[in-house]
């Protein structure tokens, strides 16, 4: 390829990986600098909310097998694992 096309080429690629990382977002967790950031998913408040109920909902359910676990265990004599 000569270079009179593959120099503006790769000054142009160039470009436009710099103008994409200016304004892609950095990922859930961070921020993207102003003023291209926006609040990520995670971190608005009805994400929160809705990660807490489902942490709460699988504390409760291991709990409730832990229970039955124990219950069946004390019932055959056995000890629950």
């Amino acid at each position: 390829m000569p270079d009179r096309i593959f120099m503006p080429l790769c000054a142009l690629v160039a470009l436009a990986m710099i103008a994409f990382a200016m304004v892609w977002p950095q990922g859930y967790g961070d921020r993207s600098p102003g003023p291209f950031g926006s609040t990520p998913l995670q971190q608005t408040p009805e994400m929160k909310a809705l990660i807490e109920k489902e942490k709460a909902s699988a504390r409760r359910s291991d709990e409730r097998r832990q229970r039955e676990a124990d219950a069946a265990a004390a019932a055959t004599g056995g000890l629950a694992q």
